[in-house]
């Protein structure tokens, strides 16, 4: 196992089926078989186990936005690298989320851009499809406007880029800010 003094934490956003926790899954396990403490935390965790709130209004995100942000702040304060995987769609609760885990570690914002029809045909988890059937009624994107970031510090075509060059670009990131050492 690989020890690290602090960890750091990954922001991974995008809209609905755009990739981000594909990408944090890929990139958890090269990290963990390289010996690095690795924690996934995405919304449908979060939202299930952690931090219990149904929707997408602004008050729910905010709820969110904060739990995650202690929860990835303790844990990166204490050696572990911390890949969050959100839709996010305002700028504002992606800012407070920053704002709260840099008092006292590395955050790093990456933004997977990916276009709505790409995501639709994509859609592992049917959320377009339940929101065209009525089954949903808010969906980031699409009926809820998606913010893109100002100046994320890694954007992802993941139109462009499949999964293993989405996660290649993300390792070389991090080497590139002596993050993490690839034996």
């Amino acid at each position: 196992m690989t020890l690290m003094s602090e960890g750091f934490v990954l922001f991974i956003t995008g809209i609905p089926s755009s990739g981000k926790t594909t990408l944090a899954y890929n990139l958890a396990k090269v990290l963990r078989e390289k010996g690095y403490r690795v924690e996934v935390l995405d919304a449908f965790w979060i939202r299930n186990h952690i931090c219990l709130h149904e929707g997408y209004g602004y008050d729910v995100g905010e709820k969110i936005m904060t739990c995650t942000a202690w929860v990835a702040r303790l844990l990166a304060r204490n050696g572990v690298i911390v890949l969050c995987s959100f839709v996010t769609p305002s700028r504002k609760l992606r800012e407070l989320f920053k704002q709260i885990v840099s008092e006292e570690v590395l955050v790093y914002e990456v933004f997977l851009k990916c276009d709505i029809e790409t995501c639709r045909r994509r859609d592992n988890k049917g959320l377009y499809r339940k929101l065209e059937e009525g089954e949903i009624k808010e969906l980031p994107g699409v009926t809820i406007p998606y913010e893109e970031p100002i100046n994320p510090d890694l954007v992802i075509d993941t139109r462009i880029l499949n999964e293993k060059e989405a996660l290649n670009k993300v390792l070389q990131f991090l080497k590139e800010r002596k993050l993490i050492q690839l034996l």
